[in-house]
């Protein structure tokens, strides 16, 4: 049996959830998303709790019924509180700032970088070298944040480019001069 799956989601106040031949709306005070369910999964939402069961135990079916009380959950913490992702900038001249709904990017290429806000997508500069993508919608948060990231990689003998804030760099040792055999 799914162990997620079996957990119930606990609607925080301020969200409505509502389902209708399987599409499921949640909506909150950031915004509103919509989420197709498979017909093999029941959402049933009895006051503060969203619960969700399977029709049968196939291995798909148990699969599913994970997947979608995670997509659930993630809907009803996006419109409630939002989800935020943070870069940090690396490298000598590089840095990023917020032009209208632009973010403009100078990361040690010929030209600046320019990146539109998408539709439910703002992105804040706190200083030069920190971008944070905010949005309600997990997994598009994590998109805009990630094709950020792949504009300029970070290289691993200074660490230059754009990381996750939370991202570990593992450095390589650069070569040492004049330690050459006697």
């Amino acid at each position: 049996m799914s162990r997620i799956g079996r957990k119930h989601i606990d609607l925080p106040a301020g969200v409505e959830l509502s389902v209708n031949n399987g599409l499921v709306t949640v909506k909150g005070p950031k915004g509103t998303l919509t989420q197709e369910v498979d017909k093999l999964i029941t959402v049933k939402v009895d006051g503060t709790k969203v619960e969700l069961t399977r029709a049968n135990d196939e291995n798909e079916t148990k699969a599913k019924h994970g997947l979608y009380r995670a997509l659930l959950a993630n809907m009803i913490n996006g419109v409630g509180k939002g989800f935020e992702k943070k870069l940090v900038i690396n490298g000598i001249g590089y840095k990023a700032q917020k032009q209208g709904n632009k973010l403009v990017l100078n990361l040690g290429y010929s030209h600046n970088i320019e990146v539109n806000e998408e539709d439910g997508i703002t992105f804040e500069c706190p200083s030069n070298l920190e971008i944070v993508v905010k949005g309600i919608d997990k997994q598009k948060v994590g998109q805009v944040a990630s094709k950020i990231r792949d504009l300029r990689k970070v290289e691993p003998y200074h660490a230059y480019g754009v990381r996750y804030a939370d991202e570990v760099v593992i450095r390589k040792v650069g070569k040492t001069a004049g330690k050459g055999k006697k």
